[in-house]
């Protein structure tokens, strides 16, 4: 990982972090396990969505949205919607109609995930800095 990502865990009880302090802001519950969803079981989800989000690729990057740092915030909420706000590597992408439907089929799936909402964002546009070192690596970008 760079220094400037930590995209290894999506951690859904965290408390919400401004964009400008990590690529992937998620909030829902306290972190002190008090929320309507136990904390065993979001920690559960957290992996099964981060999993989720690394079965969805761009057709012409051989690196999944999540490496690739597309995934900018994913929230859980009580009632189980998972919102989740992502961009793309340009406002042009062929596929920019189609990948938000990819990621929500993909997150629907997650057992906990009762239904998704995707939002697609260029604010801040993405940039190869969001990068993980593993997407660098495939991508031969060091």
């Amino acid at each position: 990982m760079t220094d400037n990502t930590n995209r290894d865990v999506i951690d859904l009880s965290a408390p919400a972090v401004p964009a400008t302090e990590s690529p992937v802001a998620t909030e829902s519950k306290p972190a002190d396990g008090t929320g309507a969803i136990p904390a065993d079981e979001l920690a559960r989800i957290t992996d099964a969505v981060v999993e989720a989000l690394k079965s969805v690729y761009d057709p012409e990057i051989p690196v999944d949205i999540y490496e690739l740092g597309l995934i900018y915030k994913v929230d859980l909420e009580d009632d189980r919607t998972l919102k989740v706000q992502m961009s793309l590597t340009a406002p042009g992408c062929p596929v920019a109609g189609e990948m938000p439907g990819w990621v929500q089929e993909a997150v629907e799936k997650v057992d906990g995930v009762d239904r998704a909402l995707v939002d697609l964002t260029f604010e801040p546009p993405w940039t190869p800095d969001r990068m993980s070192d593993e997407a660098r690596l495939a991508l031969n970008m060091f």
